[in-house]
């Protein structure tokens, strides 16, 4: 499993879009520094705190997930700082358009399990983030940040290399055969094409794994949460133009004939290629 380093690699970038055309991923380290990593554990886990007292244990519970934090950025600023990352905007850019938005932003949290004892849940088992197949054509990208170190102990992300962009669904024989745990320092970004087939691995260390995925998608397709009704334009409007971008800013859709007849520096949407 080739990692690129960022920071020492000009060409990172073009050997990352290989990577993602050959086999459907690529790992870039040294994108996230120390003590950035550092505010983001403890941002993480204060996210969870909010989000856990305002959804109820019972919900969460009996949504059959495994620490997954959804819409982080409505409880803690912090998160809003990835749409920032020069690399982000370099891998979107050249996948899924300068247009692109984003469709979710989840925190994961991994518990650990005694072996055996891991409960079978979605994330678990091999899956698709985009299980759409358009004859070649890149429609969402995903970009996994390591907060901890990745290994096979503690569940770190398995994916099957070249199951991406297939018609077909590969044999689940073939997926646990196949399926390479991800292996990376903390504050490397997994690059992967969303229809490439992955599952979390077994966190048997004793300790959470901590991990926030991004997926981005072109801009016409729904977002899994709509970002800019959840956070709310005043919050959205403070944010850099990228951001408001990446979050949707400019792809709304006009509810009125007010808003069909504005002018073109004030419609709710862009025009862009992608």
């Amino acid at each position: 499993m080739t990692i690129v380093d960022c920071k020492n690699n000009e060409a990172w970038l073009q050997q990352t879009l290989e990577g993602l055309r050959h086999v459907g991923y690529a790992i870039v380290a040294n994108v996230l520094d120390p003590s950035f990593i550092e505010t983001t554990r403890s941002a993480m886990y204060d996210a969870q705190k909010k989000i856990r007292d305002s959804v109820g244990e019972e919900r969460l519970r009996n949504a059959g997930e495994l620490g997954v934090l959804r819409l982080m950025l409505k409880h803690n600023s912090h998160f809003f700082k990835f749409f920032e990352i020069p690399e982000v905007h370099a891998v979107v850019n050249h996948t899924v358009s300068e247009t692109a938005i984003l469709h979710l932003q989840n925190g994961l949290v991994l518990p650990s399990f005694p072996k055996g004892e891991i409960p079978s849940v979605f994330q678990n088992r091999f899956h698709q983030d985009f299980p759409r197949i358009l004859n070649g054509y890149m429609a969402s990208v995903n970009t996994m940040f390591a907060i901890d170190q990745f290994t096979k102990e503690n569940g770190g992300t398995l994916l099957v290399p070249g199951t991406h962009q297939q018609a077909q669904a590969p044999d689940l024989d073939y997926l646990n055969a196949n399926a390479i745990a991800v292996q990376c320092p903390a504050g490397s970004m997994i690059v992967f094409d969303s229809t490439l087939w992955h599952a979390a691995g077994a966190n048997e260390s004793g300790k959470d794994r901590l991990a926030i995925n991004h997926q981005f998608t072109r801009s016409y397709i729904k977002q899994q949460i709509d970002y800019v009704r959840a956070l709310g334009a005043e919050i959205v409007l403070s944010q850099q133009s990228r951001t408001q971008q990446l979050l949707g800013w400019y792809t709304r859709v006009v509810t009125s004939l007010d808003e069909y007849y504005k002018s073109e520096q004030e419609r709710l949407y862009r025009r862009g290629q992608g």
